[in-house]
């Protein structure tokens, strides 16, 4: 495939390395640094976008590639209150997106472990539910994307919780998150069950960018032939059919 990155920072040089590993070809890359801007991009010079920027660009990014043919695989959180109306414009230009908070292999594993075990911890009330996220100091939002779906993803196993909120924010009917931003942190997420008597912790702790960066090339070469719209989750159904 000819891709087309989108933002050049340590997540896209990353991307570039995972993406020649496996054959693939830059055939652009988009950033402050770069001559290039968004009007380069061409279904001549480019069979997909991979977008990580900003809550600021992301949708401008995802509308020209509708507009233009061209699927979007986008790691750029911070943006999802507009889902439904992106989702609306997809389905009018015909457009391919596929968006994670996360494109870690290991956490979608982790996510499956985080709900079976809230499960079983909703029937023991004397553990306080919490979720804790860690991340670099550059990172714009908070709670992190991937906190966000985590807390979404074991709601419905904690009927206790009407909603998550930050934890300053929190009344005794939220699942509390707590967010950390320290340098050079790649990304810590921990799911925490204490009581008077103990504290367990579920983890996942990511040691670099590569198992995001393969996560958007496998989703990138998900989506090559197809239209609609795409989350880590179509992926799994689909390797596990």
């Amino acid at each position: 495939m000819k891709i087309t990155i989108i933002g050049f920072g340590k997540m896209g040089k990353e991307i570039e390395l995972e993406a020649i590993q496996c054959g693939h070809q830059i055939s652009m890359i988009i950033d402050l640094n770069n001559s290039n801007n968004i009007e380069s991009i061409k279904k001549e010079n480019t069979d997909v976008v991979i977008e990580f920027t900003n809550p600021d660009s992301v949708i401008n990014n995802i509308i020209y590639c509708f507009k233009n043919g061209i699927p979007i695989i986008t790691g750029t959180t911070g943006w999802f209150s507009k889902l439904e109306e992106i989702s609306k414009e997809c389905a009018l230009n015909n457009g391919t997106l596929f968006y994670s908070p996360n494109f870690s292999i290991g956490m979608k594993l982790y996510f499956e472990t985080a709900k079976n075990t809230s499960s079983i911890f909703n029937n023991f009330p004397e553990y306080k539910i919490t979720i804790e996220e860690t991340h670099h100091t550059q990172k714009i939002d908070s709670p992190s994307g991937t906190a966000i779906a985590l807390a979404n993803n074991i709601l419905p196993n904690l009927p206790n919780f009407s909603s998550w909120k930050k934890s300053e924010e929190c009344n005794e009917n939220n699942l509390p998150i707590i967010s950390h931003r320290i340098n050079e942190t790649t990304g810590i997420h921990s799911l925490i069950f204490e009581s008077e008597a103990d504290r367990i912790e579920i983890n996942h702790i990511a040691k670099s960018r590569k198992g995001f960066a393969k996560g958007a090339i496998l989703a990138a070469e998900f989506v090559a032939e197809k239209k609609g719209v795409y989350t880590m989750s179509d992926f799994y159904k689909n390797i596990n059919k």
